[in-house]
């Protein structure tokens, strides 16, 4: 049987910063302490940043290139493996070429996907975004961590996990600093977290959703209070003392509109008709739940009025 051989799996577009971070991982972060495995780096591009052939050697590192597309084949790969044989594999994947080449076509006897980073710039992630979304979609929606690198005072962190997080909810991310230093300051919010109802205006919702979906306990025993579009098919999917108050929101372009809504227990709840408009305050309890397989946010209306629909029935990642 053929030992495994994990594969770290960088993507990003290029000159996000994933020869910096691989570097980083090898000599800062002691992932290569001791020297014993044989560590390959498979770069499928060439960005600013060049690998340190003489230091990578310390680390019983060495680099193989793949320069097209084409070449990421099962053949190629295995004849890599064969001629390296690594023990690990840190995959620099090339920022234009589909992920699904990694996810779901096949690998080299033995290759295993460990972990999947994703890199971001945050100088120039909302460019992207906003012109070539499908694209940055492919190099996040898979991975499991999104390191936000080059932040500085005036990152809009909350606005950037919002977008991240409507594209790869489980994602976890990391803010980083121009000198390579994690940013932990706290996220600022737009609305009053401490207020005794907590208003949330349309131009908020869907970073309000995000960030009680993530961080639920910040907001147990919490009201809030927003404009809610009612989904309650006459289906039997729900109980009759359950509707889901939400919007629909828009990332970037009309292919990325999704519903965000929460769980509500009301005991009047079959009353509402679906997709009719309401005003909402509900006091927020965090217990389980099974539409979130877990424990999340389950509002509980202190008031439910008719509501008239807005102009714009989107909200929007902003």
């Amino acid at each position: 049987m053929a030992r495994d051989i994990p594969v770290y799996v960088f993507t990003g577009f290029m000159d996000s910063g994933k020869t910096t971070l691989i570097q980083e991982t090898l000599f800062e972060n002691d992932f290569a302490a001791g020297g014993e495995d044989k560590i390959l780096i498979l770069s499928c591009e060439d960005g600013e940043v060049e690998y340190d052939i003489e230091k990578l050697k310390t680390v019983n590192a060495k680099v193989a290139t793949i320069d097209s597309e084409e070449d990421f084949n099962l053949e190629n790969l295995t004849r890599i493996s064969n001629e390296y044989n690594p023990d690990v594999i840190f995959l620099e994947y090339n920022g234009t070429w589909g992920v699904d080449k990694i996810y779901d076509e096949p690998l080299p006897e033995g290759w295993v996907p460990a972990q999947s980073l994703a890199t971001v710039d945050a100088t120039t992630f909302e460019m992207y975004l906003n012109n070539m979304r499908t694209m940055i979609m492919e190099q996040i929606f898979k991975a499991e961590v999104v390191i936000i690198n080059r932040c500085t005072d005036d990152t809009p962190k909350t606005k950037f996990r919002g977008q991240i997080k409507s594209m790869n909810r489980p994602a976890q991310i990391v803010y980083e600093r121009a000198d390579g230093s994690i940013d932990d300051s706290p996220e600022e919010l737009p609305f009053d977290i401490n207020a005794d109802v907590i208003e949330i205006t349309d131009a908020d919702y869907a970073l309000w959703f995000m960030d009680c979906m993530e961080t639920p306990k910040k907001y147990d025993g919490k009201t809030i209070h927003f404009l809610g579009l009612v989904y309650n098919p006459n289906d039997g999917k729900l109980r009759r003392d359950v509707f889901i108050p939400g919007r629909f929101a828009m990332t970037c372009c009309v292919e990325d509109i999704q519903f965000l809504g929460m769980k509500c227990k009301w005991d009047k709840a079959s009353t509402l008709g679906h997709r009719s408009w309401i005003d909402i305050t509900a006091q927020i309890k965090v217990e389980f739940a099974k539409e979130y397989k877990g424990k999340g946010p389950v509002l509980y209306p202190v008031s439910v009025e008719p509501a008239e629909k807005p102009e714009d029935e989107l909200v929007y990642f902003s």
